[in-house]
């Protein structure tokens, strides 16, 4: 039971960096943004559009924060915006108050598109209670917050299974979904990560986080060849980012390749003030470890 919810913190860090969960702009249509990749665009507004591309695209989330909050502020009825704002919260660590209200406000904006956007009202309606679940579970402790997170999870599937229902092959379901799938198939016994990897080759958008999503569940696989054919494509979409970076150092370490890794570490880190604190902690960690093995 303690590995589930492990894995359901990841996944909620994973929503705002993934989750949501962790997506570009290619194009943007006149009337609103959306980095989803869709034959016929949803409307997502511009700034929550800027904040999301800053945050998974670039790897930014200085510019991100800013952009979220007018998000927030311009587009109050855009879920995602919420959602992302929670995010934030989530992986800086802040005011858990401030992170249960993002959660909600994530849900009930979700709620209030049931009319004119069926599909998007169900997919962030489960991203709301799954952060709701996250921040029983963060607040009250795994003995105390479990039964409202089993709750919240249930709620979370059901509106999962509405939004497929609507339409299976969308790529903004399929990416939350097929990261969040992936997470629990590489964390949870006699799981299975077939469909998730299947979900994000062929319907999850847009290309880059979804060949970033294969890649991270192929590392965990210990598939490290598959990951880093996958990170390496990630990167011909998203040059600058320094998680990408930091992705293919982490999969040449899982190959015993310490000395390769090393210049994907400093690369991150030499954009350290775009990423938190407790990744930037992390990656030297990591960098000083893969330095040791590597004899330097």
């Amino acid at each position: 039971m303690a590995n589930r919810w492990t894995v359901f913190g990841k996944i909620a860090s994973n929503l705002g960096s993934a989750a949501l969960f962790t997506l570009s702009l290619l194009s943007a249509p006149a009337f609103a943004g959306d980095p989803f990749q869709r034959d016929e665009p949803h409307e997502i507004g511009d700034r929550t559009e800027e904040a999301f591309n800053a945050m998974f695209k670039d790897g930014n989330y200085g510019t991100a924060a800013t952009s979220i909050d007018r998000a927030i502020q311009e587009e109050p009825n855009e879920p995602m915006a919420h959602a992302l704002k929670a995010s934030l919260i989530y992986l800086y660590e802040g005011d858990w108050n401030d992170f249960k209200t993002y959660a909600t406000s994530t849900r009930t904006t979700a709620e209030s598109l049931a009319d004119s956007d069926p599909l998007r009202s169900h997919l962030y309606t489960a991203v709301g209670h799954f952060l709701e679940g996250a921040h029983a579970l963060k607040t009250e402790g795994t003995v105390r917050g479990t039964p409202a997170a089993l709750a919240k999870l249930r709620q979370v599937f059901q509106n999962l299974d509405a939004a497929e229902q609507t339409d299976s092959t969308d790529p903004e379901l399929n990416i939350i979904k097929g990261f969040m799938d992936l997470l629990l198939a590489v964390n949870l016994p006699f799981a299975n990560p077939d469909q998730s990897i299947e979900r994000l080759k062929n319907y999850a958008g847009p290309d880059y986080l979804a060949h970033r999503g294969l890649a991270i569940g192929y590392r965990d696989l210990d598939r490290e060849d598959e990951a880093m054919i996958e990170v390496d494509r990630a990167l011909e979409l998203t040059p600058n980012n320094p998680e990408v970076w930091y992705l293919k150092a982490q999969i040449f370490v899982d190959l015993g390749k310490h000395k390769e890794s090393l210049p994907w570490f400093q690369k991150a880190l030499d954009k350290s003030q775009q990423l938190p604190d407790e990744l930037v902690d992390q990656i030297k960690d990591e960098q000083d470890e893969a330095t040791r093995r590597a004899g330097q």
